[in-house]
């Protein structure tokens, strides 16, 4: 191994010098984070206290095993809990064929620096570095023999270890020209900006590899000697990020018909969801116009709103039904169009799904039952009041015609005390035109109504209108 790399994965380190220690600790952190933040788990501040209770440990492993490692205590509080979730995590861990020399559940619980890191290392080793194969060598020797063949072009760069020869950070902005040039000028970098070089390189892979920053730039510009572990944990992310671009690359130029193809698969899939999306919208909308709804019980209001809802039924309603029919034959067609390529079934964005349309268009059709019941409900109480005005009034008019009609039969005594009673009888009927005009206005509003009965009296227009004529003549023979 060029550089004398070690292949066995240990370093040597002073033991007065804890610089490493604390590299590496920062390092697998925010390597540990990166990996919980794919299950928007929230990330640790340090794992070399945060693994104390085994529950991130546990959710580490079940993210980058992909596999669950059953019940375990999920907010321990006891030593004894928090020493069962470790031993849990740490069988998982043994169950992969991966050796734990001297690390024990007590270690992580009682928060051992050294272990601790020393475990994490041999868990990158495992899922994130032994899979790496160059030229038939694996793990560390195939990467930096990858690292090697990539930046051969760049005299500048002589990649030997994964220590000193990241230093200048000539390196990772090769690797990163190699691989996308449109992203970064190599050959316009100030070659002796070691800090310059090495931050340009992290920013842009963070912004736009999706490379987690996992190192400082001192930890590899300013250390006496950057940390192996630290910078192959970190190198490893842009051997797995260009290695899956060249695979997509690869597979792009073999599948480029197949591509366009798909992509009005693509696109009528993105015209399935904006119309999904549109159409549940106009439905909650139009549930929103009716419940803020006022309601009268006034029947020419009443009769306006079921008039609106019975236009609903024949408009709106009847466009709304043939877009549903036409994105289910929608949704049909691309489902089959991706089983002819051998495509996973279309799942719609939460909230655009067939089964959140039909939520929406059953509650549709409650929310239809519910208004038109409302309307009805102030149709029959507008009608009743329409009733019990019209009876009122004309009770009204038929006791003043009777009262007056019976004051005038009681008429005795002397002439000139009679003259001046009718006279007295004509003034109390003046009121009746005006209340018989009022009356024929409620009666045409009950007419309007479809209001052909009264309950509330016997008397109609052409009864009182009668019986005002008569009280009227009878007045007019005795005033002579």
């Amino acid at each position: 191994m060029p550089g004398g790399h070690q292949r066995n994965g240990t370093q040597a380190h002073p033991s007065a010098d804890k610089t490493w220690e604390t590299v590496q600790s920062k390092t697998f952190t925010k390597w540990v984070n990166a990996r919980l933040a794919e299950n928007s788990l929230p990330p640790l501040n340090n794992i070399c206290t945060d693994f104390s209770d085994g529950t991130a440990l546990i959710h580490l492993l079940e993210i980058i095993g992909d596999a669950s490692l059953g019940r375990f205590n999920h907010n321990p509080r006891m030593r004894i809990q928090k020493v069962e979730n470790v031993n849990l995590a740490l069988d998982f861990i043994r169950s992969r064929n991966i050796s734990l020399t001297n690390i024990g559940a007590e270690d992580i619980v009682d928060s051992n620096h050294k272990l601790i890191l020393g475990m994490i290392w041999i868990i990158i080793l495992r899922f994130t570095i032994e899979d790496i194969n160059e030229e038939g060598l694996s793990a560390m020797d195939g990467l930096l023999l990858w690292c090697q063949r990539k930046t051969a072009p760049y005299k500048e760069v002589d990649v030997t270890n994964f220590s000193y020869s990241w230093q200048d950070g000539l390196a990772f902005c090769a690797l990163i020209h190699r691989h996308r040039p449109d992203l970064l000028d190599y050959h316009a970098l100030d070659k002796r900006d070691a800090h310059g070089n090495t931050a340009l390189a992290f920013e842009v892979a963070e912004r736009y590899l999706g490379i987690p920053q996992l190192l400082d730039v001192e930890d590899v510009v300013d250390a006496a000697k950057p940390d192996e572990r630290s910078v192959m944990t970190y190198v490893a992310q842009y051997f797995h990020a260009f290695s899956s671009l060249s695979k997509a690359e690869t597979a792009g130029r073999r599948l480029g018909k197949f591509a366009d193809v798909m992509q009005s698969v693509y696109d009528m899939q993105h015209d399935y969801e904006a119309r999904v999306g549109r159409l549940i919208s106009s439905i909650h909308a139009q549930q929103g116009d009716w419940r803020r709804t006022h309601f009268e019980a006034v029947y020419a209001s009443a009769r306006a709103l079921s008039d609106a809802f019975d236009k609903y039924k024949g408009g709106i309603k009847r466009t709304w039904t043939d877009e549903k029919i036409e994105l289910d034959t929608l949704l049909g067609n691309i489902q089959t169009k991706r089983v002819t390529y051998n495509l996973a079934p279309f799942v719609p964005k939460p909230g655009l799904t067939p089964r959140d349309l039909e939520t929406a268009w059953t509650e549709l059709a409650a929310a239809e039952v519910r208004h038109r019941k409302a309307i009805n409900q102030y149709i029959r109480e507008s009608r009743d009041i329409l009733q019990r005005n019209y009876g009122a009034e004309a009770n009204k008019v038929h006791a003043l015609l009777s009262g007056i009609s019976a004051d005038l039969a009681a008429l005795n005594g002397e002439l000139e005390a009679q003259l001046q009673t009718v006279h007295g009888l004509i003034e109390r009927t003046r009121p009746v035109g005006g209340l018989l005009a009022r009356l024929a206005e409620l009666e045409r509003q009950c007419k309007a109504a479809n209001i052909d009965e009264h309950d509330y009296t016997v008397y109609s227009v052409d009864d009182l209108e009668y019986d005002s004529a008569m009280v009227t003549k009878a007045l007019e023979k005795k005033a002579r």
